[in-house]
Formats: structure tokens, C-alpha cells, sequence
């Protein structure tokens, strides 16, 4: 196990005189560098040490001596250079710069920054110089105009000094090249791609833009009206951003007197490096929405016996003509909910939400005493009648770890079952699956950021700029300094315009394409022989599967030319140093496996793992899907993968809880809902944060499983589909409402920090579960998550060392032998891998079909996943204003082709149907998508893309096939069309 270190090699030093002070420093080192270093300012505009020095403003030129003035951040030192940073004269020339730059900008006491978050630098600059634009008398141009076309961030371009910093923000570090310059002379303004208005421009509202602007050109707009003050005025919360499994450090500036968050920046850790994406920037204001929990809910006997409330959960809706779908149309940001019974026209209110009005009445309030009694009562009588067997546990990847490992403890060590599982099920549990069986450890063995040490890297079956934008930003960098980028995915996403080589590859023919690319590498002998004798197991067998698969039959299969896998293969072969990144693209097959298999296989066989820019990175989804697994969420293994069947294992942690355990591993989330609907199956769940009804495939399967409960506990943050089902509703807390750790992709354990307090009688996830634990007769006494950190880390090997108080701002990297003096392990497996015998597994696979194939009745593919602004179920985006605002309408994306077939245009309401049911949704026309192939993000339960998918699974990672069903997408006809042409999902709507 290794961190990643600076080479070893001489470095020519050059010695300078600065301000009269000799300074000795690397050669190309700038003077403004080399100033800094011994703590000589020099006051600088355009520049910043996170974007590539351009010089344009001049503000920072010192006098080197020369005929000319150097721009400091730009003019590297020289040996026996003499600099002078602060002369009479310089200063004259500094504050004219000033004076001139100012005349242009807005009042003071107008202006959109310094009104704002107050560090309009200009200004501060104007202070330093005592310049001031109302005694400067000279012209003021104005009339550039303002832009506020986006919903949260505004340009004014008088404020603008053309100082760059926003296109450098944009192109340098976030890779986007949507910002520009445009006009000429006077009239030159920054532009959005085509001089388009920002929010109709390419922008992903990432928000590096307004991070960077020294004046008051970008900034950000008040959000739910809650006014954006100087940071001095507010406070600050470091702590993690709680979408994706990148887990961004974040700042929140909270105003106290309002009780609620003003704004949010990135700030500096080893991962994200300060940068945030649209959701950590601006998705936050999900848990101020008046529709939270507050009360704890219990269902009224009259609406027994169980089953859905709403129509839209009924499947009344006019989704799925009474077979299922969801809600209602756009959101207001959560102002807005589903489809009321007392609206008899049958269309659905704003929102896309549950509907409160139809839900709430067949509840009542209660007490906690009173709800946790009942609920110890009922699981406790279950199990006395119908055994462990009988209760099973769906955890949340959004909870911390603490609260993952006090769930799974509950479950097990409460009701003596392991049926406890959460949504790693349906995103990497194939993956998991192929990483223990190969190389012993289901956690990645490089970082994201590690893809600056690679020659070259194969992102496949992922979408990175929009699900895990931030890593994506580090992949486009490292392609601008050299890195080749293979992207091989069904879909032309926008990696696919990052990236040299686009393998188009036909829906789940992964296997058959990484064979091809094996064949072809042990043909050209690009293999790492010595890392192949000393390091792996069962090469031979590899070799004769992969035999039968030539670039020829591989063409035939995937589609892909065959010499496009010959240049891949050759690329890939010849690299020094490379990585594979892969999501559920590759992992949400029937298949999800063998394709791991594949890409185990073929890092292994080039020697690709255990070295800096090399390895297997599976991107983890949600925010702590690492850290849920890691802490033992999954019904095969105890914390830290440690097996349930295992005797050795067992005895350790009945020692440790003082309870006898389950020798048999549990069932699994589709298993869980599968046992329900069997006699003797599972009768009893609590759920913890999640929403299987949207989440889980093929809706009519669980909407019936979930009907035949005989009691289902709800914990969670809002009223969710899911809940409908439930005899009692517990108010959660959001991550903003508690301490606790995070694991994200990279194996980084974070801390999150308490920002506000949970709203009503809302609780903290993890105190609700002690109380329950108690009700049922475990001596639990924890008082705080460090408390149970502590116990946990204690039966974790690979977290050994860890405590909150030495994870720090940035948190650590595991494992790590001293997290007090290090950052951690970056890349794994320099010497052996963690399995029995020290080496590396190949499992072949051969090619299989999906399950599901088109035909003349179903002819077309559906793929589901996620889009930049929406999470998951749709529950915290879509009550976010800003991530709502942008992306409010569920869509189909169809390929031109399939489109015009069809007498299809873009925007127009279609249903897709599959042999489970129907949904209605518009058209978005794309050329992103191949022939024969669709997409639907799965967010939005008025179109509800689960209703539509299979529920087959991978038989050793147990997860569904969400990547491939045939379905057919077909007009609307006369009245039909006519009717929905009026409702809420014709148009954008506004906000």
C-alpha cells in the first residue's frame, strides 16, 4: 500500500533578489510565487494560484530592472534577477489601473458583490490605493447589460473587468469551455457559448464561476429569499456535501437569526480541491421545505386493511392506465404536491411529489413514547411467531456511518436475521461481488485524482459529468496535460467529447468487447508476464476464453469497428500506467459480474494495479454507499466485509455484542421483496431513508409486496411513496441535523457537521435507532456518533486508527497506519492483493444475452440512470429550487430516427410502454443516444422509468437489470394527446 509522492530528481535552483531579500527557488518559479513564498505581497486582479496565470490585468507587474514593467504572475524568476514589488512608481501605475477600472463599476453601495458577500476585490483594491470611482471624473460607459436568465446565479456585465478569471474557473478547472469572450473594443463582454443568455447556454451552474469573479460581474442569487451577507456576518459550518459518492468539502454560511442557510462554497481537501457541482452549490434548501416530517405518524384503523393512499401510487393516475406510475408534474420546488382527491378533472397538481393532502388523513399524530412502544411491540411479535426470518432491514447510504453500523447491529444482533441490506444492491453490488472474489477487497485501489498519474484511462459504463461531476473535472484536466481517455458506454454523453477513443458499445455486450480488448493485448504480447507469474491466478483459463473472441466477432456483438478494439487494445497495452473508473453501467446487468470480472482481468494482466495511475475504480453513487457497506449494511458480511458464515467471524462479534448470531446469510433487497410475497417470507421491515417503491425495479411487484406487510416502519426526512405502505412514520433528520463520518468513493472518511437543528420533533437517525433497541431489550447506552465510531472502528481492521478527532478538516484516507501525520493509503495492493493467497483471481466470462430482448411488439432498449441536477428518487432535488428550476420535465431521450419513425418531435408527450406497464412523458430529441435505444432518468415518479424495467438479477451480485428491457415508445393519439397537451407536463413551466 503506497500514497502517491513527488519522483525523486534534482531540481535547478535560481537565487533572486526580492525587496532587498535573497530567495532561492525552483527554476520557472514566477516572481509572484516566489514573493508569496517569504511573504511579500503583491496585490494581484486576474490572478489566482488555482488557474493558469494569464497576466491580463497588469495589477501585479513589478519592476525587474528592464525597459518594461513584468506581470509578476506570469514572469518566471531568473538567477541574479533583482525585483523591486512596490516602488512610488508602481504604485502610481497601480492605483490608475484602479482609478480606470473603477469608473466603470457600479455604486458602491449598489454593487452586486460587495452589497453581498462584501469582498468585492476591486474595491478593496480602491481602498489600498484611496481611489474612488465618485472623485475619479472620468466617463462612465454602462449598458452591457444584466443576464439572469439562470435561476441562481446573475451577470451583470458592467461589474465586469474582462479580468478572465471566470473562463479560467471554467476551462482549467471544472473543463467545461462554456465561458468566453465576445464583441470588440468597449463593447467586449464575457459570453456563454454563442453569446447565448447563461441559462440557455451549455452551463451546468457548477458555480466556479461566481467562486472566482473578484468584482461583482457572477454572483450568486438568494435562495428562498434568504438574503446573502459578508461571511463575517454569518456562520460558518465545514462539513460534506450529501449527493454523490465524490463527497466535496463544502462550507454552509448560516444565518442564525433566520434559521436558515444564505450560501454555500467549496473549500480546499485533497479530493475535491475546493470545486463543487450544481448540487452542492445550490442543492441544499431541500431540508428547509415546509413538506418535512415533524411528527411522529401512525395509521388510523380505518385504512386498514393496507395498501397505496394516493391515486398516483394506486396507479389511478394517468400514468400506466391503472397499472402503476407515479405523481404529478413539475416541481415549485417542493411547494407543490401530487394529485389531490378533490381535483375531479384527474389532473395532477405541481410537484412531482407525494400528495400530503390525499396521505396525511389516513394518519394520525403521535407521540414518540407511543409510536417506538408500537413499534418494538409489533417487530417483537412477529419474531416470537414467525421467527428471525420473518423481519428484515432496508438501510440508507445517506445516513453516516454510525448510523449504518447501529441499523445493521439492530437487525442482527436485536432480531437475529441478517436480512438487512441498502442500495449498494441496486448500484455495485456486482461490482463488490467481482472485487472480493478477485482481489479480495470490494473498495477501490486508486482515487479519482490519481487519474493525473495515468497514461491512459478507460471510463466505461459511467456517466462522470453527470454523476460524479467533480471526479469528472479531474479526468478532463488530465486529458489536457496528456492522459488518453477511452469512454466506452452506449450513450455519446459529454465524457465522450473529452475522450480520444468512443467505443459505442451495443446495451450489454461489455464482456464480449473487454474480451476482444484481452485478445488482442495477449496477442500483441502487451501483457505484464512477471506481474502475471508472480501476482495472478488462472491466466490460462483467461487466455482460452478470451481466444474466442476476435475484433471481428466482437464487431458482430457490440457494434464497435474492429480496428477501433485493435487501437484500443494497443493504446491500452503500451501504457505505462493506467486506470479503469467504471459505474452502474457496467454493474446494473444480469451480466453486472462478468463485466467486473472482465475489467479485474484486464488491469491484471497488464500489470495495471498497485502503482501511482493505475488501478480499479468503481464510482460509488450516493454519498456514503462506501461507508454503509464498509460499516456492515449487507446481509453476507459483518463491518469491514468480514463474512457472516464464517465461524471465526461470527464468534468475534457475538463476543463483542454479547448476543448469539445468524450463521446463514441474509436476503437481499430484491430478495427481501420477492420473500414477502411467499408464504412464510418476510413479514416485518423497518426502513431507514429509503424508497423502494421508486428505486426498486419492475413498481407492481413491490407495490404488492409492500400492500402485504403485516408492519412496515418508515423513517425518513419526507412523506415518500414508500411510506403510504407504512403503520408508522418516523421524522428523520437530514445530514444538515447531525454529526457523524462519511466514506466517500475514494475510501475518504469525513466528518459531517451539525448545521442547523432538525425541525418539530424530528430526530437524529441514530437515537431513534438506540431507542428502539432498547424497546426490544439491547443494553445500548451510546452518547454521542464518536461514541459509536469508536465501537465500530474497533471491529473494522481496515479502519483501525481512525477517531473524529484526528479526521480533521479533510478527513482520511483508509487504511492508515498514522492518521495524525498522514493522509492515508492512496493506492492498494503494491505487493499482494487481500485475497487468501496474496494474488489476483481471473474469473473468464463468456458473453450471455440480456434477459429481455426486443422484438416486433417491444423493438426499442431502454437504459435508466441518473441527470446532473437530480438525485435518485427525486425526494431532496426535486424540493430544491435551483436543481428543480433547471431540470423539471421527465423525459425520454430517442435517437432523431427512432423519433421520426414514430411521427415524434421533440417535446411531444409519447408513452413507452414494456410488458409491465406504461408511462407518459415528453420527447427530448437526441443525438446522444445510438439507434434502437432510449433513455429515462428514473427521478421522476410521474414517469415513473422503474415501472417499465425487469426485476432479474445478476445471480452472484444479486442486483437487478436496470440497463436493459425492451419497450416501445409510440404517439399519443386525438383527444388523448389534446388532454395532456393542457396539463403540467407540457411546457417548462416557471419558477
Amino acid at each position: 500500500m503506497t500514497t502517491i509522492e513527488e519522483p525523486a530528481t534534482a531540481i535547478r535552483t535560481v537565487t533572486v533578489e526580492i525587496d532587498g531579500r535573497e530567495v532561492s527557488v525552483p527554476e520557472g518559479t514566477t516572481i509572484y510565487d516566489a514573493a508569496k513564498s517569504v511573504d511579500i505581497d503583491i496585490p494581484v486582479l486576474c490572478h489566482n494560484e488555482r488557474y493558469d496565470p494569464v497576466g491580463v490585468c497588469r495589477m501585479c507587474v513589478v519592476d525587474t530592472g528592464g525597459r518594461a514593467f513584468a506581470a509578476a504572475c506570469v514572469r518566471p524568476c531568473e538567477d541574479g534577477m533583482e525585483v523591486k514589488t512596490s516602488t512610488p512608481e508602481l504604485e502610481r501605475n497601480r492605483a490608475t489601473l484602479t482609478e480606470l477600472l473603477l469608473s466603470d463599476q457600479p455604486p458602491r453601495e449598489e454593487d452586486p458583490k460587495q452589497t453581498t458577500t462584501g469582498d468585492n476585490l476591486l474595491l478593496d483594491l480602491a481602498d489600498r490605493f484611496d481611489v474612488a470611482k465618485e472623485t475619479a471624473g472620468l466617463p462612465c460607459g454602462s449598458g452591457r447589460g444584466l443576464d439572469t436568465s439562470n435561476p441562481v446565479i446573475a451577470v451583470d456585465h458592467d461589474a465586469c473587468i474582462l479580468c478572465d478569471r471566470c473562463v479560467r474557473a471554467c476551462d482549467d478547472i471544472q473543463g467545461n469551455d462554456v465561458i468566453g469572450r465576445s464583441g470588440k473594443g468597449y463593447s467586449t463582454t464575457i459570453s456563454f457559448d454563442l453569446d447565448d443568455p447563461m441559462g440557455a447556454s451549455s452551463c451546468v451552474t457548477c458555480g466556479e464561476c461566481v467562486q472566482a469573479c473578484p468584482t461583482g460581474a457572477l454572483t450568486n442569487k438568494a435562495i428562498n429569499d434568504v438574503p446573502i451577507r459578508p461571511r463575517e456576518e454569518l456562520d460558518a459550518v465545514d462539513t460534506v456535501c450529501p449527493y454523490c459518492g465524490v463527497g466535496c468539502a463544502l462550507t454552509y454560511y448560516v444565518d442564525r437569526e433566520r434559521g436558515a442557510i444564505a450560501f454555500a462554497e467549496g473549500r480546499d481537501q485533497p479530493g475535491s480541491q475546493s470545486r463543487l457541482c450544481v448540487k452542492g452549490r445550490y442543492g441544499w434548501d431541500y431540508a428547509a421545505s415546509p413538506q418535512r416530517l415533524t411528527v411522529p405518524l401512525i395509521r388510523v384503523d380505518s385504512s386498514y386493511p393496507k395498501g397505496p393512499l394516493s391515486a398516483d401510487v394506486r396507479g389511478d393516475g394517468r400514468n400506466d392506465r391503472g397499472r402503476g406510475g407515479g405523481g404529478g408534474g413539475r416541481s415549485g420546488g417542493g411547494r407543490g404536491s401530487g394529485l389531490s382527491k378533490n381535483r375531479k378533472d384527474g389532473r395532477r397538481k405541481p410537484g412531482g411529489l407525494v400528495d400530503y393532502d390525499e396521505v396525511l388523513p389516513h394518519f394520525r399524530e403521535a407521540t414518540w413514547e407511543e409510536a417506538l412502544d408500537l413499534i418494538a411491540r409489533r417487530l417483537k411479535e412477529i419474531h416470537a411467531e414467525q421467527g428471525a426470518g420473518a423481519i428484515a432491514g432496508f438501510g440508507s447510504a445517506k445516513c453516516s456511518n454510525e448510523e449504518a453500523y447501529l441499523f445493521q447491529k439492530l437487525i442482527r444482533a436485536g432480531f437475529g436475521t441478517n436480512n438487512v441490506d441498502h442500495c449498494t444492491r441496486l448500484c455495485h453490488a456486482s461490482s463488490v461481488a467481482a472485487l472480493f472474489e478477485g482481489v479480495g477487497s470490494g473498495a477501490v485501489s486508486t482515487t479519482y485524482g490519481d487519474v493525473a498519474n495515468a497514461d491512459v484511462v478507460i471510463i466505461t459504463g459511467s456517466n462522470p459529468t453527470a454523476n460524479h461531476p467533480v471526479a469528472s473535472s479531474f479526468f478532463k484536466q488530465a486529458r489536457r496535460r496528456g492522459t488518453k481517455i477511452v469512454y466506452v458506454d452506449p450513450r455519446a454523453s459529454t465524457v465522450s467529447e473529452h475522450a480520444d477513443y468512443h467505443c459505442q458499445v451495443k446495451p450489454g455486450t461489455d464482456v464480449a468487447f473487454y474480451n476482444a480488448i484481452m485478445h488482442e493485448v495477449i496477442r500483441l504480447g502487451l501483457i505484464d508476464m512477471d506481474f502475471i507469474r508472480a501476482r495472478v491466478s488462472g491466466f490460462e483459463d483467461l487466455v482460452r476464453t478470451v481466444d474466442e473472441y476476435p475484433p471481428e466477432r466482437a464487431a458482430q456483438i457490440t457494434g464497435v469497428d474492429a480496428d477501433l478494439i485493435r487501437e484500443v487494445a494497443r493504446v491500452w497495452g503500451e501504457a505505462k500506467a493506467g486506470v479503469i473508473y467504471w459505474g452502474m453501467g457496467i454493474s446494473q446487468h444480469t451480466t453486472g459480474t462478468d463485466n467486473a470480472r472482465c475489467l479485474i482481468a484486464l488491469c491484471s494482466i497488464t500489470g495495471n494495479v498497485g502503482r501511482p495511475g493505475t488501478g480499479l475504480h468503481p464510482l460509488r453513487g450516493q454519498n456514503n454507499v462506501q461507508g454503509a457497506s464498509d460499516a456492515g449494511l449487507i446481509p453476507m458480511f459483518y463491518p469491514d466485509y468480514q463474512g457472516v458464515d464464517r465461524d471465526g467471524t461470527r464468534r468475534r462479534f457475538e463476543e463483542a455484542w454479547g448476543t448469539r448470531l445468524d450463521p446463514e446469510r441474509g436476503l437481499t433487497v430484491t430478495e427481501i421483496i420477492g420473500s414477502v410475497l411467499k408464504p412464510g417470507g418476510v413479514r416485518g421491515m423497518y426502513m431507514l431513508g429509503e424508497n423502494p417503491f421508486l428505486s426498486d425495479p419492475n413498481i407492481n411487484k413491490v407495490r404488492k409486496a409492500l400492500s402485504q406487510l403485516d408492519f412496515l416502519v418508515v423513517q425518513d426526512i419526507f412523506l415518500t411513496e414508500t411510506a403510504e405502505f407504512a403503520d408508522v412514520i418516523l421524522p428523520a433528520s437530514s445530514y444538515l441535523e447531525k454529526d457523524g463520518s462519511y466514506t466517500n468513493t475514494d475510501r475518504r472518511v469525513q466528518l459531517g457537521r451539525k448545521v442547523m437543528d432538525p425541525p418539530g420533533q424530528a430526530r437524529v437517525d441514530w437515537e431513534i435507532i438506540q431507542d428502539i433497541a432498547r424497546r426490544i431489550g439491547l443494553d445500548w447506552s451510546y452518547s454521542s456518533a464518536s461514541e459509536v465510531f469508536d465501537e465500530m472502528v474497533a471491529l473494522m481492521p481496515s479502519y483501525a486508527n481512525l477517531r473524529h478527532d484526528n479526521l480533521g478538516l479533510s478527513g482520511k484516507l483508509y487504511p492508515n497506519a498514522d492518521p495524525d501525520h498522514s493522509d492515508g493509503t492512496v493506492v492498494l495492493f503494491d505487493e499482494r492483493f487481500n485475497t487468501d493467497d496474496g494474488l489476483a483471481h481471473l474469473v473468464p466470462a463468456q458473453w450471455l444475452p440480456a434477459k429481455e430482448l426486443p422484438d416486433a411488439e417491444f423493438p426499442l432498449v431502454l437504459n435508466t440512470g441518473r441527470l446532473l441536477e437530480h438525485w435518485h428518487t427525486g425526494s431532496m432535488t426535486r424540493r430544491s429550487y435551483a436543481l428543480d428550476a433547471i431540470s423539471p420535465i421527465a423525459e425520454v431521450y430517442m435517437h432523431p430516427k427512432d423519433a421520426a419513425d414514430r411521427g415524434l418531435s421533440h417535446g411531444q408527450t409519447a408513452r413507452v410502454r414494456s410488458r409491465r406497464g406504461s408511462i407518459e412523458l415528453q420527447v427530448r430529441v437526441s443525438h446522444r443516444e445510438q439507434a434502437g435505444n432510449c433513455f429515462i432518468p428514473f427521478h421522476f415518479r410521474e414517469a415513473a422509468a422503474n415501472l417499465l424495467t425487469i426485476d432479474e438479477i445478476d445471480p452472484f451480485g444479486k442486483i437487478p437489470e436496470f440497463k436493459f428491457c425492451a419497450i416501445q415508445v409510440e404517439a399519443l393519439g386525438g383527444r388523448e394527446a389534446e388532454s395532456l397537451s393542457t396539463g403540467p407536463l407540457n411546457g417548462m413551466g416557471s419558477v
